[in-house]
């Protein structure tokens, strides 16, 4: 789909539209479900406890629960990130984001990295479920994302994704170029944090995303017009 012919409602499929603050309360939770209802966002994301809560405000929408696994830091064990992403499809997840050991990467600890990302791919298809590797590249050197992403096309997780929006800096044009050019067999590119404007979600949609995590999904896809 060229962006010409990408309507208002096309680019609102683009969205997992996120509310992964500490302070988050029920009614936020309320306000992002009806607003990925009325938009028709691909997904809501949001921290494994509210994930029930979620799944039932979006009964009978074609809106996924996405649920953010080892979010922010992703320094928990192999073990204890598949059991939480566990216990989040137990409650209804139907997607997972889990953030990957970044400093066992910098460390160059490969093998470990390819376990982790085997454990929870797999965990993800036994049950249907999609599967995304938070890579957190503002952390990363450019061979560091090569060497993580050539994994990735090995074990296939169904996305890559830049960022959690919580470390030094998140999406950039140059990253999604570099993951797009670089990514194979099938794994898609998902551009996250710091997606704030309709010309920052146009650019990585040219560069190759094909998913834009965004807490600002509402004032993006308004700004659009389906005659640009």
């Amino acid at each position: 789909m060229t962006q010409s012919s990408l309507t208002r409602s096309d680019l609102a499929t683009y969205f997992d539209h996120t509310l992964l603050r500490a302070d988050a309360t029920r009614a936020g939770f309320e306000k992002l479900c009806g607003e990925a209802r009325e938009y028709g966002f691909a997904m809501v994301a949001v921290n494994p406890s509210p994930v029930r809560l979620c799944r039932e405000l979006l009964a009978g929408t074609d809106v996924h629960v996405g649920a953010a696994i080892a979010f922010p830091l992703g320094q928990n064990t192999i073990a204890q990130k598949v059991a939480e992403a566990t216990s989040a499809m137990d409650d209804g997840a139907d997607e997972i984001d889990y953030v990957l050991n970044v400093g066992e990467l910098k460390d160059g600890n490969l093998d470990l990295i390819e376990r982790e990302m085997a454990a929870m791919v797999q965990a993800c298809r036994e049950r249907d479920v999609l599967s995304k590797v938070i890579l957190e590249t503002c952390y990363l050197t450019d061979d560091e994302k090569r060497s993580v992403v050539g994994i990735a096309s090995a074990v296939r997780p169904d996305f890559v994704k830049t960022s959690t929006g919580f470390g030094t800096g998140g999406a950039t044009a140059h990253d999604i170029e570099l993951l797009s050019a670089v990514i194979a067999h099938g794994v898609r590119v998902k551009a996250s944090g710091g997606v704030r404007t309709l010309d920052d979600a146009l650019t990585y949609i040219s560069l190759g995303a094909t998913r834009l995590g965004s807490s600002a999904s509402v004032s993006i896809v308004e700004e659009y017009s389906d005659e640009r």
